[in-house]
Parts: structure tokens; C-alpha cells; sequence
């Protein structure tokens, strides 16, 4: 198993690609710390892994909030005693283009995406520069890399996050942690198997490869970065869009 006696803090755990990469984790062997704005949906995810008791946890956390980012931390050291590995998987959209975004959108979006970011990987790191290992993974989107009409401020988030990665794999590789990002194209989530079938099919035809991501393939992604299979790769940010963008 790639992530044995590994522990994992996954922040928006309970649901789509953060509950996917729970899973996956979990089959690698890996202790989980499902982080969720709400502690009845973080509990109700972590009790569907019922062949994994004692192995997954939820704990509700503001990440936007940096007391709360830090009880998150020091939650996952006391339940399992390490954090060797971050996944910043918490996000929001609140879609306009720039002449009708009001403040309130890009505040909301920015704060979540970049800012809570910044607070959940300033605590983790902390505690995995006195370990001397570690890593660190943000969910990025191939919006972070290209643009997306009427994603003003989600596009200001991830292409500031992925500027993030780039400066703590230069910061952190010292103390043997490594950080990359994930930028995950067209993916059916609970949020798009909702949309037309119009819809479903122009976002499948953008891929060279005709089709559509799984949540799945995105954990994939995260569970290969986190292992030592990857241990010289840092400061990166992998595509996983079914060639949408090249």
C-alpha cells in the first residue's frame, strides 16, 4: 500500500472529489482527516468508510479561520500523531463576469480558495517541518492556468495558488516537504451530473480524449504525489483534464 501508517487531512472531505480521494487514501492505507465546514456531513462521510473504523475522523473547520485551521491540525496529531500529508481540496464558486462580480462574490471565493489555502498549509507546515517530512497538495483547475469567462475571481484564486506551490517547494524542500498542485479539468461531481445534458456533452467534447473526469481520476493523482513514488517531484502542477487544454 503506497500511503501505509500515513496520515491525511483532506479539507471538503464530505463530499465529491475530497470524499473520492478519502477513499482512495484509505484503500492505500492511510489514516484520514476528513476537514469540513460541517461536522454532521464530515461524520456521515468518515461512517461510510465502515471498513476502515478507526482509521477516519471528521472535524469540522473553518479554514478560512486561522484558530480553527490550526484545531484542525492539532486534531489529526492527536487522533493519529502526524500530518504527512495536506490536501487542499475546499472550494467555492460564485460565477459573473468582471462588470457584474459584486465584492461580496470575489471576497467569498478568494477566501476560501487562496486564503484558507494559505491558513491550512501555514499550520500543517509547521507541524511537518518538526517531523522533516511532508506534502503538500492543492487543488488547482485548469482555470488556474488558462482563464474561464465569468471566473474572475476563481481564476485570480487558483493561478495564486499554483504561485503558492511554486514558492513553498522552494521554502519547504529544505525540511524534505514537497508540494505540488492538481488541476483537474471537466470532473462529474454531484454539482455536474446536475447540468444539461447539452452542457455535459460540449464539456465532453472539449476533451481530446471525448470524455469526462471522475472524481477518481483526481484522487488517483492525489494518492501518487503523496507516496514515495513521487519523491522527487515538487513545485509542479499536473494537468489531469483529458488533454482539454493542449
Amino acid at each position: 500500500m503506497k500511503l501505509e501508517n500515513k496520515t491525511a487531512i483532506i479539507t471538503g472531505g464530505a463530499r465529491g472529489i475530497g470524499a473520492a480521494t478519502a477513499e482512495k487514501f484509505l484503500i492505500e492505507g492511510a489514516n484520514v482527516v476528513l476537514v469540513d465546514l460541517n461536522q454532521e456531513a464530515a461524520d456521515q462521510t468518515a461512517a461510510s468508510f465502515s471498513d476502515y473504523k478507526g482509521k477516519v475522523v471528521g472535524v469540522e473547520a473553518d479554514v478560512t479561520k486561522k484558530e480553527s485551521a490550526q484545531k484542525s491540525i492539532e486534531a489529526a496529531v492527536e487522533q493519529f500523531g502526524s500530518v504527512d500529508v495536506l490536501v487542499n481540496n475546499a472550494g467555492i464558486t460564485a460565477d459573473a463576469q468582471l462588470l457584474k462580480m459584486e465584492e461580496e462574490q470575489w471576497d467569498n471565493v478568494i477566501d476560501v480558495n487562496l486564503k484558507g489555502v494559505f491558513l491550512m498549509t501555514q499550520a500543517a507546515a509547521a507541524q511537518m517541518k518538526k517531523q522533516n517530512s511532508g506534502v503538500i497538495l492543492n487543488a488547482s483547475s485548469v482555470v488556474g492556468l488558462y482563464g474561464n469567462f465569468g471566473q474572475t475571481n476563481y481564476a485570480a484564486a487558483k493561478f495564486g495558488m499554483n504561485g503558492m506551490t511554486k514558492t513553498w517547494a522552494k521554502e519547504l524542500g529544505r525540511y524534505n516537504i514537497r508540494v505540488n498542485s492538481v488541476a483537474p479539468g471537466f470532473i462529474l461531481t454531484p454539482m455536474t451530473v446536475k447540468m444539461p445534458e447539452k452542457v455535459l456533452q460540449t464539456m465532453k467534447e472539449k476533451s481530446v480524449l471525448n470524455d469526462l473526469g471522475k472524481p477518481e481520476d483526481i484522487a488517483n493523482a492525489y494518492a501518487f504525489l503523496s507516496s514515495d513514488e513521487a519523491r522527487f517531484i515538487t513545485g509542479a502542477v499536473l494537468s489531469v483534464d483529458g488533454g482539454v487544454v493542449i
